[in-house]
């Protein structure tokens, strides 16, 4: 299962269920995201061709990051670029969920592992702009 968050015509987040199955290779982002988010199904005894990545010039313009849910559950709550609070989804065990866009907060539901991956360098605190998290109250799914 795979859940698309918009906020209009812009992409936010792709989120891949932990159920998810399907055989072959399958990308969920355009080809211009400068992270990309996929998913390869292949049986035993099938060969990927050993390669390298060859060195090409890209640039970034915000960061996108990947989180792998180890364990646990989360909240993850989403917000426009102006930081206004769209809705929230619950991501448990298994998720992988894509940031690609707009703002984003956490509320840890149950203890969690949560395994990172993002462009570098970073550039510590002039990475991003901090800002305060929704009232319990407004959470929407």
């Amino acid at each position: 299962m795979i859940d698309k968050i918009w906020n209009g015509d812009r992409l936010l987040a792709v989120i891949l269920r932990t159920e998810f199955d399907n055989d072959g290779i399958h990308f969920f982002t355009p080809n211009d995201f400068s992270q990309q988010l996929g998913y390869m199904k292949r049986p035993q005894g099938y060969n990927i061709e050993p390669h390298v990545h060859l060195k090409v010039s890209r640039e970034v313009q915000y960061t996108k990051e990947v989180l792998f849910i180890k364990s646990g559950k989360i909240r993850v709550d989403f917000y426009s670029e102006e930081q206004e609070y769209i809705r929230s989804q619950i991501l448990n065990k298994g998720d992988v969920i894509l940031l690609a866009e707009g703002g984003h907060g956490f509320k840890v539901l149950e203890e969690s592992e949560i395994i990172e991956v993002k462009q570098g360098p970073y550039v510590g605190e002039n990475d991003k702009k901090r800002f305060g998290p929704i009232d319990e109250s407004q959470v929407k799914f």
